[in-house]
C-alpha cells in the first residue's frame, strides 16, 4: 500500500514503513507535509526506514520536525538510507535535540514534594535572615548606648510625633469605643446580682492590663508599621540605601534604631492616654447605667485597683514597640527592586506585626498569671 504525497511517499508492508523523501523539505511546505503525516495511519511499533536519496533541500525547520518525527519510534526500529550530503545536517541537530519535559509527571508525582522544598528553602533563608537582622540590630543598639552620639535624636523626635502624636486621635476613639463596649456588657451581668460597684475593677484591671495596651498596640501595628515598611521599602528602590553604604553610612543606625526608639517611647505613653480614655468611657456607662457617680467610681479604683495592673501594661508597651518597629523595619529591607513588592511587604508586616503582639501578650498573660503577679 503506498501513499504519495509531493513531498513524500509513504509504503506499507506487513511489519515495515519505507519513507521515500522528495523535493524540497521547507518551512513553506513544512505545514502541508505535517497534516498529511498526520492523517496517515502510522503505529510506532513497526520498523521505519527513511530514504534521503531523492531529497533535494532541507532547511532547519523542516529537520527538526523530520528529527522529532523519528524520535516517536524506537530507535532500534529506524533506519536511515543515503543520507549523503544531509548526514552532517542530521547529526548536528539530533546531538541537541531535545524533547518536551513531560509536565504530567510533575503534575501528578513530583508537584507537592516541589512544593514543600520551595516553603522549607523559603523559611530556612526567611529565618536566618531574621536571625541575621536581630544580631545586627542588637549589636547597634548596644554601640548606641555606648556611645550616646551616633543616636539620631532629631529623626527620633521626628518619628515619636508620626508615630505617637499623630495617632492620639484613632488610639482615643479606639480606646472610648471599647471602653464603652467593655463596661456596657459588664454592666448588664453585673446588674443581674446587684453588684454595680464591681463595674470598677473590671473595667479598670481589664483595660489596664490586658485591652488597652494589646488594642493600642494593634492600632499601631497597622499604621505605623506599614508606613515603616513603606518607607524603607522606596528608600531600597531608588537606592538610597545603596547609596548610604557606599558613603560609609550604616542603614541600621540612620534608619532603624531611630524608629524603635521612637516606639518605645511613644508606645508606653500612648498606652496611657488609652488608659485614661477607656476608663473615662466605663465611668460614664456606669454613671448612666449603673448610677455609679464619678467621684464613687475613682475613689473605688484608688481604694482597689492596685498599681502593678497599669505598670504592666506600661511594661508590655515596650516589648510591643520594639518588635512592631523592628518588624516593620526588616521586611522594609527585604522589599526588591519593584514597585509591587512594597504592597506585598506591606502586607506581611502589618500581619507578622499583629500576630507577634498577639503572641507577646499571651506570653505575658501566662507568665504574669503564674507568677502570681
Amino acid at each position: 500500500m503506498e501513499n504519495i504525497c509531493d513531498n513524500f511517499k509513504l509504503s506499507h508492508t506487513q511489519n515495515a514503513i519505507e519513507l521515500h523523501l522528495f523535493g524540497s523539505w521547507s518551512k513553506e511546505s513544512l505545514i502541508c507535509i505535517i497534516k498529511k503525516l498526520s492523517l496517515l495511519n502510522i503505529t510506532n511499533s513497526t520498523s521505519l526506514t527513511i530514504d534521503f536519496s531523492k531529497l533535494s533541500q532541507c532547511d532547519s525547520s523542516a529537520m527538526i520536525y523530520l528529527i522529532g518525527f523519528i524520535k516517536q519510534f524506537n530507535t532500534s526500529l529506524v533506519t536511515l538510507t543515503h543520507l549523503g550530503k544531509f548526514e552532517a545536517f542530521y547529526n548536528l541537530y539530533c546531538t541537541y535535540y531535545t524533547t518536551k519535559p513531560s509536565l504530567t509527571v510533575k503534575k501528578e508525582s513530583l508537584w507537592f514534594l516541589t512544593a514543600v522544598g520551595i516553603k522549607v528553602h523559603w523559611l530556612y533563608e526567611s529565618i536566618l535572615n531574621a536571625i541575621n537582622f536581630i544580631g545586627e540590630l542588637v549589636y547597634f543598639i548596644v554601640i548606641s548606648f555606648l556611645n550616646p552620639k551616633t543616636i539620631r535624636f532629631k529623626a527620633m523626635l521626628n518619628h515619636i510625633e508620626r508615630s505617637a502624636i499623630q495617632a492620639l486621635f484613632i488610639v482615643g476613639i479606639t480606646s472610648f469605643l471599647v471602653g464603652i463596649v467593655i463596661a456596657y456588657q459588664g454592666s448588664v451581668q453585673l446588674n443581674k446580682f446587684g453588684a454595680n460597684i464591681f463595674i470598677v475593677e473590671m473595667v479598670c484591671i481589664t483595660m489596664f492590663r490586658e485591652i488597652a495596651p494589646l488594642m493600642t498596640a494593634i492600632v499601631i501595628a497597622g499604621r505605623t508599621a506599614s508606613s515603616y515598611t513603606a518607607e524603607i521599602g522606596a528608600m531600597k528602590i531608588t537606592e538610597e540605601i545603596d547609596a548610604m553604604k557606599t558613603m560609609g553610612f550604616e542603614p541600621t543606625i540612620f534608619l532603624t534604631l531611630p524608629r524603635i526608639f521612637a516606639l518605645i517611647i511613644s508606645l508606653p505613653l500612648l498606652i496611657f492616654f488609652s488608659d485614661i480614655v477607656s476608663v473615662f468611657a466605663g465611668s460614664v456607662v456606669a454613671y448612666l447605667d449603673l448610677n455609679v457617680s464619678f467621684a464613687e467610681f475613682i475613689n473605688r479604683m484608688k481604694d482597689t485597683v492596685e498599681l502593678k495592673h497599669f505598670l504592666i501594661g506600661i511594661f508590655k508597651g515596650i516589648f510591643f514597640g520594639i518588635a512592631i518597629a523592628a518588624i516593620g523595619c526588616y521586611h522594609g529591607f527585604q522589599v526588591k527592586n519593584n514597585t509591587t513588592s512594597i504592597g506585598k511587604y506591606t502586607t506581611i508586616s502589618v500581619v507578622n506585626a499583629i500576630f507577634v503582639v498577639i503572641a507577646l501578650n499571651a506570653i505575658f498573660s501566662v507568665i504574669l498569671t503564674q507568677s502570681g503577679i
